[in-house]
């Protein structure tokens, strides 16, 4: 088997950083140590003192595929993943055809095994009427079960309470939310139109999105969890109240209920529409600085239990249209990380804490099988970065195939130089290697 060794690394894993060596051999990680510089090995990389990280694992992203391949594809989306040092992803089910059936589940399955750089791994889409297609999902293989209870796009709303409760009350594994209640939106969504017109201001959008509208959905899934005992983890967190509806007090392996943070609605606030309009359109709404603040105290204090990206590409010029053309969702996942480090060197938050957020947590949460960690035995998921390498965002260095991002012109002081996914070396110093792809990734779980 090919062996790699990385030398003289920062090595940040488990709540600690320290100076060490990591040997890889063939998909796993095969030794971590102080000084392995006389271990043979097919090719040497000296870290010198850059940061070894364990790759993110980002638990929501929107790849395109099938049927919406000109916004993006598993292939271009998994490169701009790797490119950030992401190296596993969980992908929703709202492509076209939606997946709500075990045969379209697999067709993408098998669409990633041919094209996908990173590991990857698909959610089952719930529907008013596919509770049997449902169960017959073997969870040590699929991530989990994803219900919009909200119709964030296309006809993916369920809202039929007597099928929630049978979700609810028999899905053996993870059912993860979208959580915007429908009749408040569309209640505001009338009142702005009688206001404005068909030119309703991009800035109305977190009023008609509203924060009433999260928190009534949030609430509403956690009391069907709490009813059933149901595992459940609520998608894209973006207000302050909804803060109230989880607990930080017993450790993330004993929740029965989590919630994710999403890198725009830490990076963006209401006043940045005026300026971005709707590239930074998503749904749930950015909102305003107080729900971003507490947002970011949420991550901090372990009420939000990972940091995920919701990247949802759409072309530049599906994004130039007005309020109610424009969709919702922009592209994310090969900044998310330099995003989170910029913050560490604004000392908001340490890299130990990004780490657990984006890579340990998301392991633990889904109970991915040897992922996550910097461990012994472990697969090789690896990003390395180099904290004083500064680049600005611009069309010219973007990987997602819609080619643009809502933070062009940003520019991080971090950049990731390495992006190791089960073992092989699938990104260096800006160039691709296509020679293996990811893998599928499985999960410690059992039927209950």
């Amino acid at each position: 088997m090919k062996t790699t060794l990385i030398l003289h690394a920062n090595i940040v894993n488990e709540g600690k950083v320290f100076q060490g060596d990591v040997l890889i051999k063939g998909q796993h990680i095969e030794t971590i140590g102080k000084d392995l510089s006389s271990v043979q090995a097919d090719t040497v990389i000296d870290a010198n003192g850059r940061y070894l990280l364990p790759g993110a694992i980002d638990d929501q992203v929107h790849f395109r595929e099938p049927g919406l391949t000109h916004k993006g594809t598993i292939f271009t989306e998994s490169r701009a993943a790797v490119a950030g040092g992401v190296t596993s992803f969980m992908e929703m089910p709202n492509t076209n055809p939606p997946v709500f059936t075990q045969a379209l589940l697999e067709d993408k399955y098998q669409i990633a095994a041919r094209t996908s750089l990173a590991n990857y791994s698909f959610f089952l889409g719930a529907a008013n009427d596919n509770l049997d297609e449902v169960m017959k999902t073997d969870i040590r293989r699929v991530c989990g079960l994803k219900i919009f209870m909200g119709s964030s796009t296309g006809n993916l709303l369920v809202d039929d309470l007597t099928t929630l409760e049978g979700f609810f009350s028999r899905y053996p594994s993870i059912i993860a939310t979208h959580c915007e209640d429908e009749a408040t939106i569309r209640k505001n969504t009338a009142d702005y139109k009688a206001q404005y017109g068909e030119e309703v201001p991009v800035e109305c959008h977190p009023l008609i999105r509203s924060a009433e509208a999260c928190y009534k959905s949030s609430s509403a899934a956690i009391a069907l969890a709490k009813k059933h005992g149901t595992r459940l983890h609520i998608l894209h967190i973006s207000t302050a109240r909804e803060l109230e509806l989880f607990d930080n007090t017993i450790p993330l392996e004993q929740k029965k209920i989590t919630a994710e943070a999403c890198i725009h609605h830490l990076w963006f606030n209401e006043a940045d529409y005026k300026t971005l309009g709707t590239r930074i359109k998503w749904n749930p709404a950015v909102k305003t600085r107080h729900d971003q603040q507490a947002i970011f105290q949420g991550v901090l204090d372990d009420r939000l239990d990972v940091i995920a990206t919701d990247h949802a590409p759409h072309t530049w010029e599906e994004k130039q249209n007005t309020y109610f053309k424009a969709p919702s969702g922009g592209p994310l996942v090969q900044h998310s990380l330099v995003a989170m480090l910029e913050f560490c060197r604004q000392g908001r938050i340490t890299m130990e804490k990004v780490v657990q957020k984006m890579s340990h947590n998301p392991a633990i949460l889904f109970q991915i099988e040897k992922r996550g960690f910097i461990r012994e035995g472990y697969f090789a998921d690896l990003a390395l970065v180099d904290l004083d390498k500064p680049w600005t965002v611009s069309r010219e260095n973007i990987r997602s195939k819609c080619g643009w991002s809502p933070l062009e012109g940003v520019t991080f002081q971090a950049a990731v130089t390495h992006t190791f996914v089960s073992g092989h070396l699938a990104y260096a110093d800006g160039q691709f290697n296509e020679a293996k792809m990811g893998e599928r990734m499985l999960f410690d779980r059992k039927l209950s």
